[in-house]
């Protein structure tokens, strides 16, 4: 039976390491994302001749483009490390990553059975039915634009543009707690040979680590408006509004816009691209809106006769439990523009526009940075297996829904992996367990496994639900397995 719709809670969007990217490890999940519009336009040239009054063909002498822009909630930094931005101490450019020549990402937009959350499915262990999801992919995308903006009443919103060389769909994807596999083709695309990358088509093609909702334990749902510090205080005494940080106008909103416009380098013998080079300079714009209180003593003719640059300007925004989530800080700003709008019934407001020229990626004086709290390792992923062969008769467990159990046949205490460890330093699964009183960890391996007594193991809960198990990595930015086994004594 054909499905009836999609909606939001049947899609997840992945990014990729590399173009060539295939395992599970190299493709991480974006947070809080809140749309996701892709599309593509081919550009074909007509072939007439004399004798003939409609064309003979119509042939595609340009690469296509493919277009693709993602909105999300602004978080940690942890989505704008996943797409190549500089996540730093304020210290390297923020844009960095995008400014030198590469050959871009893939993103994947994985789609669920109708009515069914991407996520993976329930703690009984259960997987999808076999080939029931979908995947649409975008290969070679490069970021064409990165825009956040934060204003009164709603949640700050990062929206980034891409433009790419492919797109293709895939479908009899199998989706389980275990990842999306099986005949799976990837979208990347050589940029000399214009076809599809060998190693993303040949036998099962790629693997993506599955849709898993347990990656930001521990993280903010959301940043609010009221954590929100934006300091102008250097910028006072360049406009007529008053923009002081703690007397002057009410800022409504915050927006800043990095455009990072490209040009596509082709040649002779090749149908794609061979390169999507960042046009230069970029000029990042930072917008302010807000409700005037005071003007200050100012004239357009003293703007003119000194007009130095605004050292710098701050977005500070801090997480409910009052920790810095994430800092943007711009460098050397000019003031392009100052509009005032006044009218019966509104509050008197002002509108602002300054703007910067990027330097390279150590220039301090002349960039945009960012400092975000994330500290989950990049494109990391670490299998936690657990091995219930010294069970008894009488004796069973479960770590994350998966059930290990002497009475079953065929038995389940063999070998079998719980869950990940996705590039955190550590992660909690629950745990429930019948038989004697402790549960017993052994033959650790790649990292540590304490229970909640804080040794190997559980003592003194036999049969507790809501008990937990924390795995924690020797090495979180590792693609190395945790691996222990369990018994009850």
């Amino acid at each position: 039976m054909s499905r009836n719709r999609v909606i939001y809670q049947s899609e997840a969007l992945f990014a990729s390491q590399e173009i060539n990217s295939t395992s599970k490890a190299a493709h991480m999940q974006l947070r809080r994302v809140q749309s996701a519009n892709y599309s593509f336009n081919v550009t074909r040239t007509d072939l007439n001749q004399f004798g003939q009054l409609s064309r003979i063909d119509s042939l595609i002498l340009e690469a296509p483009t493919v277009s693709a822009d993602v909105s999300y909630f602004l978080g940690d930094g942890y989505n704008e490390e996943v797409l190549n931005f500089a996540n730093s101490d304020l210290n390297v450019g923020f844009v960095s990553g995008q400014i030198t020549s590469s050959s871009g990402q893939n993103l994947y937009i994985m789609t669920a059975p109708e009515g069914t959350d991407a996520s993976v499915p329930g703690l009984d262990g259960s997987a999808y039915t076999t080939g029931s999801f979908g995947s649409i992919g975008i290969g070679n995308a490069f970021v064409t634009d990165y825009s956040m903006e934060a204003s009164v009443g709603g949640f700050p919103t990062v929206t980034v543009s891409f433009e790419g060389s492919n797109i293709n769909a895939s479908t009899s994807v199998s989706g389980s707690r275990d990842g999306f596999s099986g005949t799976f083709s990837g979208a990347g695309i050589d940029p000399v040979l214009g076809t599809p990358i060998a190693n993303q088509v040949a036998g099962d093609g790629i693997e993506i680590r599955p849709a898993d909702p347990g990656t930001d334990a521990g993280v903010a749902t959301a940043l609010r408006p009221a954590d929100i510090t934006f300091d102008l205080s250097n910028a006072n005494g360049d406009t007529i509004a008053n923009i002081h940080s703690t007397d002057g106008a009410h800022v409504q909103s915050v927006s800043i816009s990095v455009p990072l416009s490209r040009t596509p380098i082709e040649r002779l013998g090749t149908r794609f691209p061979f390169a999507r080079t960042v046009d230069f300079p970029i000029t990042p714009t930072l917008s302010v809106s807000a409700i005037v209180n005071e003007t200050q003593e100012k004239s357009l003719t003293s703007i003119i006769n000194d007009d130095a640059f605004i050292p710098s300007a701050s977005i500070t925004i801090k997480d409910p439990a009052g920790t810095n989530a994430a800092i943007y800080k711009l460098t050397n700003l000019k003031l392009d523009s100052e509009s005032f709008s006044s009218s019966v019934g509104p509050n008197k407001t002002v509108d602002l526009t300054f703007s910067i020229s990027v330097g390279g990626p150590d220039d301090l004086e002349n960039n945009i940075f960012f400092s975000g709290a994330n500290t989950d390792a990049k494109f990391a992923l670490q299998p936690v297996k657990l091995n219930g062969g010294n069970l008894v008769a009488g004796e069973s467990f479960s770590v994350n829904g998966i059930v290990f159990d002497y009475e079953a046949s065929p038995k389940t205490t063999g070998e079998k992996v719980v869950g990940y460890v996705h590039g955190q330093t550590s992660r909690d699964f629950p745990v429930f367990y019948t038989g004697s009183a402790d549960l017993d960890l052994a033959d650790v391996a790649g990292g540590a496994i304490t229970g909640n007594d804080g040794a190997n193991g559980i003592t003194g809960l036999s049969g507790a639900a809501g008990a937990t198990l924390r795995f924690s990595p020797t090495d979180k930015t590792a693609n190395t397995e945790i691996t222990g086994g369990v018994s009850l004594s």
